[in-house]
């Protein structure tokens, strides 16, 4: 696929999440939907994605040990 579908794609998420900020629903999975599109034709993104999963994965592990209590 092209770069610019890739581009598009992620440009109607962030736009999705934009929307959902203001009105409540899954703002941020659409901005990780975004992220994932982007990553697949710019190196950056690869590296905030990567960033912004290993965050995910911390706040996971510290909200399970937090539930346990």
């Amino acid at each position: 696929m092209s770069k610019l579908f890739y581009y598009a794609i992620g440009s109607l998420f962030v736009l999705l999440a934009l929307v959902f900020v203001v009105v409540p629903g899954p703002s941020i999975l659409f901005l990780l939907a975004a992220l994932l599109s982007f990553s697949m034709v710019n190196e950056k993104a690869k590296t905030y994605l990567r960033k912004t999963q290993k965050g995910f994965k911390i706040a996971c592990v510290k909200m399970d040990n937090w539930l346990k209590k």
